[in-house]
């Protein structure tokens, strides 16, 4: 084990305990139980790589998850791709939903750590990617060949919104199924997706500034 790993594999396991999510209780992941401690061992160990967004399960990948295993018909038998995918609650979701192939995308590789051993607590397997998708003009994304496109909670900054849904649209004109996760957060945009379903979970008052949600599942529209 390198000794970046070795850090990592130590910073997972002081911050995070692995217990079920009550609206996913058939899946087990590893989750902080506060944002600051982690944060700043992360940034003591590592340097500034941004906040530890993998380190919890988020209201939209959430209800992401919930859908995708109440809907197996949407992933089996499918190539699916979570993109940016944090922790990994929706690809795990799909893999144990019957999904053909599964692979999660993320950027840091602090998230691909925590999604290979999120993998290992559900016995499922997935493989991990970490280019950036949105740069890199579609080479990967053709290799990887996804039917499916899962995304939760990318919508909380305004530029990032704009980029990451002209290109989940593009995906759509592709003949691709895009589902998004979104807790109602502002940028989310109002027009080009469709409501599926939404759920009503609690929350973390430091992560989500909020005791409850109501995140939505959004089918992805070309417009």
């Amino acid at each position: 084990m390198t000794r970046d790993r070795a850090d990592l594999v130590g910073l997972l396991h002081r911050h995070t305990v692995i217990d079920a999510i009550p609206l996913i209780p058939e899946l087990r992941i590893r989750q902080a139980n506060e944002l600051t401690p982690i944060w700043e061992d992360s940034e003591r160990l590592f340097g500034n790589h941004g906040p530890p967004y993998w380190a919890f399960a988020w209201a939209g990948g959430q209800a992401l998850a919930r859908y995708v295993l109440d809907h197996p018909e949407l992933v089996a038998g499918r190539r699916v791709l979570s993109f940016a995918a944090g922790c990994g609650i929706e690809a795990v979701a799909a893999a144990r939903a019957g999904a053909d192939w599964v692979c999660a995308n993320d950027i840091d590789p602090r998230a691909l750590l925590a999604l290979e051993e999120n993998a290992a607590l559900n016995s499922v397997t997935i493989a991990l990617e970490g280019t950036d998708l949105l740069s890199d003009q579609g080479r990967r994304l053709e290799v990887l060949a996804p039917d499916v496109i899962l995304a939760g909670d990318i919508c909380y900054e305004q530029p990032l919104s704009d980029r990451v849904m002209a290109w989940l649209r593009a995906r759509v004109t592709e003949g691709r199924l895009v589902l998004l996760g979104d807790p109602g957060r502002a940028f989310l945009p109002k027009r080009g997706v469709e409501v599926l379903r939404t759920y009503t979970i609690e929350t973390s008052l430091e992560i989500e500034g909020s005791r409850v949600r109501h995140p939505a599942v959004l089918r992805v529209l070309a417009e």
